[in-house]
């Protein structure tokens, strides 16, 4: 049995833990759905043998799903950033979520159906927004600021003004 990690990222889902989990192990690299833990008993939003805990990896990190109800909700003080290394990579993320019932925020930020914010940040916005020269990197930045997913091209164009 492995050792648990000393530090995991618990969030919570109305009831649908284990279908999230499912679905962050089928679309992002290095994730894993682990144990289900069954509830002993009934519970104010579940009943007995209902997942109540969910262990899984996304992209590495060790997380646990708690199924505790409807009355806890996502938002955007905690999202997921995934760096990309190009568009395909970029498109292939945020449509996996977007498209599986998720919807589009600003900037790179999307939301999954479950709630969960993830920012699809490709590495190419990094540098052009951290640029030495100031004036292009406000170029870039201006140009995200207008944008839902990020569209690298645009990105790189603004930055060369």
């Amino acid at each position: 049995m492995a050792k648990p990690a000393k530090n995991t990222i618990c969030l919570w889902y109305d009831g649908d833990a284990e279908d999230a989990a499912r679905f962050y192990a089928r679309t992002f690299p290095d994730s894993s759905v682990g144990a289900v833990h069954r509830a002993p008993g009934d519970y104010p939003s579940g009943k007995k043998g209902d997942a109540l805990m969910v262990e899984f990896t996304v992209m590495g990190i060790p997380c646990l799903g708690l199924n505790g109800g409807s009355n806890v909700k996502h938002n955007q003080a905690f999202s997921f950033q995934v760096s990309t290394a190009d568009q395909a990579e970029t498109d292939r993320y945020w449509n996996a979520i977007v498209g599986n019932g998720g919807q589009e925020n600003a900037c790179g930020w999307c939301q999954d159906k479950w709630g969960l914010s993830w920012q699809i940040t490709p590495s190419a916005l990094i540098k052009a927004v951290t640029d030495p020269d100031r004036a292009a990197a406000k170029r870039a930045f201006e140009a995200m600021m207008t944008m839902k997913k990020i569209d690298i091209a645009a990105i790189e164009a603004a930055r060369r003004g």
